[in-house]
Formats: structure tokens, sequence, C-alpha cells
């Protein structure tokens, strides 16, 4: 959350300039990684998400008011996909990893 803080109070991004849709492709891979992460740490979809989406709506506020940036609706959508995505990926098997490790004790 701090880097994508940090890269959005930038008026220029280090590398090339993203022209669309690079830029929603770094979205959307940002926002995938950080739901991911909060996914894994909460073991629950919804908080991840939660977080992960309002992170993203607060980005692109923040992003308004930083010179040469500009927020849109449609960036907050390619957050909003990724979280979407990284969020479920890192919940999916959680219960089955649980319940195998559960049978395993029984059994042994």
């Amino acid at each position: 959350m701090g880097a994508i803080w940090w890269l959005s109070s930038m008026s220029d991004t280090p590398g090339p300039p993203l022209a669309h849709p690079l830029d929603w492709a770094a979205h959307f891979t940002a926002y995938l990684a950080l739901a991911y992460a909060l996914g894994r740490a909460t073991g629950r979809l919804g908080v991840a998400l939660l977080i992960t989406v309002w992170w993203g709506a607060l980005d692109e506020v923040h992003q308004a008011f930083v010179p040469g940036r500009d927020a849109g609706v449609t960036d907050w959508l390619f957050d909003l996909a990724g979280a979407w995505l990284g969020s479920r990926w890192a919940t999916r098997h959680r219960g089955a990893r649980q319940d195998g490790g559960e049978d395993a004790a029984k059994q042994g």
C-alpha cells in the first residue's frame, strides 16, 4: 500500500510513460498483488477485496491533487478487477488446505 501511495504521489513515475492500455495493465497488476497479499494475510476474500477497493478509490482521489496526474473511474475499475482476481486467488484453496490438515491429523 505504501508503494502504491508513493508512486501515485510522483508527478512523473519511474520508467517510460505508460499509455493506454498499458497503464490499465499496471493498475490491474498492482491491485491484484495488493489484494492477493491481503487475502493471504487475512484469509478472507471480502476483507481483502473491500480494503483493496477502498484503497484504490482513495488513491484515485489522491492522484487528482498531484500535479501532472489525473484520476479516473476507468483506472479504478481496473483496480477493482485486479483486486477481485487477487483476492479470489489468495483465498480459493484456503479452506481445502485447512480441511486436509485436519483429516491428516485425525488419520494419524
